[in-house]
Order: structure tokens, then sequence, then C-alpha cells
């Protein structure tokens, strides 16, 4: 079946795919890669990578390359309110309910919907002081 679609079709197919990717689980990996293999779309159609081989090592090197590049100016730019400052004893509220030992709960600090887990059922709407941050994950307690 895909021996009857272009090469430079499934590549950028690949890449539109991880950076959608990206933008539902940012972890500021995926964009790389899909930055490779627009790169090698590129070069397939441009006639610079006939086969396979080289379609693979033209991936792989742009990719580490572009992340070698671009990793810390995009993460760096993206956490610069999480790393110039503890989140912890920050305000928020919350947007989706809260439960125990669920990972659904959402809360908005600072523009942003975070992930937020509790001890706690917290209702929708309530204001939540932030006690500790795990990368995308903000624990919270109700303010009382």
């Amino acid at each position: 079946m895909l021996e009857n679609i272009a090469p430079e079709l499934i590549w950028f197919s690949l890449g539109l795919f991880l950076l959608l990717l990206e933008l539902a689980i940012p972890l500021f990996m995926a964009l790389f890669f899909g930055i490779g293999a627009w790169i090698t779309s590129l070069a397939v159609l441009v006639g610079i990578a006939p086969g396979t081989n080289i379609q693979l090592l033209i991936f792989l090197c742009s990719s580490v390359l572009s992340l070698i590049l671009f990793r810390s100016r995009v993460s760096g730019k993206s956490n610069e309110v999480a790393a110039s400052e503890n989140l912890a004893g920050s305000h928020g509220v919350v947007v989706a309910d809260i439960e125990p030992q669920s990972l659904s709960g959402k809360v908005e600090l600072f523009g942003t919907n975070w992930q937020a887990v509790s001890e706690v059922t917290i209702k929708k709407g309530t204001a939540v002081e932030v006690l500790s941050r795990d990368i995308i994950t903000l624990r919270v307690k109700p303010l009382n």
C-alpha cells in the first residue's frame, strides 16, 4: 500500500503528525523530528535523496541537528515562567473538577491550563494554591 504513495508525501505526513503530536503533548522532542521529516521530504522532492537509506540518514541527521541547534531556545522560552519562578504558593482556578487519585483535573494558572492533582475533591471554579509542580502536573489545595 505505501509503495504507491510518493515518499515525499510520506515524510511530509510524518512531519505533520509529529508537529501535531507536539501540540497535543508538549515534550519538546516531537517538534525536532517533525522538522527532520519535513527536511527529508524536501530532499526527496528536489531529488537529493532517492533511496530509503539516504532518506533515513537525512532524517536522523537533520532531526539531531535541529535538536542541538534549537532545543535550548524553544524549551527555554516556553518554560520561561516555570523556570524563572517557583510555582509553589501561586494561586489559580480549577477549570475541570479535580478528584483524588485522578489525572483529569485542570487548573488555570497565569493564563495556561495545567493538569492538576489533589488529595481532596475540588470543584470547577474553586480558587486553589499550588503546593508543588512535577513537570506539567501541579499539586494543589483549595484556598480557605
